[in-house]
């Protein structure tokens, strides 16, 4: 029973992360949880006055033209390759509006791929927006997007399937930018024989791509025989 419950619990944990992205190319390795990038999304459209973003979803553009990873990928991560934003947003027309709205959705959709590819190392070929709603006025202020907080641990996670566990982990952790390490999917560093899947957020004021990257060769390094390391971003931007 305890056993069906732990596969339930990784199940949610997994689909609460949403689809896993590639961030960057092929050879760097990483994954970005779609959970992160759509949070760092609203974030960047919080900034557009009357501009209130609906649902966002974030998937292949081209799944023919996926490439080939040059690690073994997290569970269910889709492969390397261009990514498609498609979002819903409502807008707030005044009498002191005259903007037309095709001028305002370029200004969202460029909002938006610039946090996806700048911001977060995402490859991004388009950006579908639908409108959904239009306001009589503009939307009440809210508190901008929270960073994420620190999520609740398992009590009793499973050990790492790697036989260097604690200098996998001491290296990924020890990596400028890496807020803490996670357990979202089989452990805080798994994987295959001659591979390590380790799992990080990282820390506000630094790049997600860039410090995973940094992750993937630090762990390497800190490993006898090289192991091949795969980087799983399940958040961003967390506070210290």
């Amino acid at each position: 029973m305890r056993g069906s419950e732990g596969w339930q619990t990784a199940v949610r944990r997994l689909l609460g992360l949403g689809r896993l992205l590639p961030l960057g190319g092929a050879a760097d390795g990483v994954w970005l949880a779609e959970r992160a990038a759509v949070a760092e999304l609203r974030r960047a459209a919080a900034g557009l006055p009357g501009t209130v973003l609906g649902t966002v979803r974030l998937s292949l553009a081209d799944p023919a033209a996926a490439e080939r990873p040059a690690v073994p990928p997290p569970p269910s991560a889709l492969p390397p390759g261009e990514l498609r934003i498609e979002a819903e947003f409502g807008e707030a027309f005044t009498d002191m509006t005259d903007e037309p709205l095709p001028a305002v959705a370029g200004r969202l959709r460029a909002t938006l791929a610039a946090c996806a590819a700048e911001g977060l190392g995402l490859r991004v070929a388009e950006v579908d927006l639908r409108v959904t709603a239009l306001l009589d006025s503009p939307p009440k202020p809210t508190q901008a997007p929270q960073a994420p907080q620190r999520t609740a641990e398992p009590a009793e996670p499973p050990a790492p399937a790697s036989d260097n566990a604690h200098e996998v982990l001491d290296a990924a952790a020890a990596v400028p930018g890496v807020a803490r390490l996670t357990r979202t999917l089989s452990g805080r560093a798994a994987g295959l024989p001659g591979h390590v899947l380790v799992e990080v957020a990282t820390a506000a004021g630094h790049h997600p791509l860039e410090v995973a990257r940094a992750v993937r060769k630090e762990v390497a390094a800190s490993v006898p025989g090289g192991p091949s390391v795969a980087v799983l971003v399940t958040a961003v931007g967390v506070a210290p």
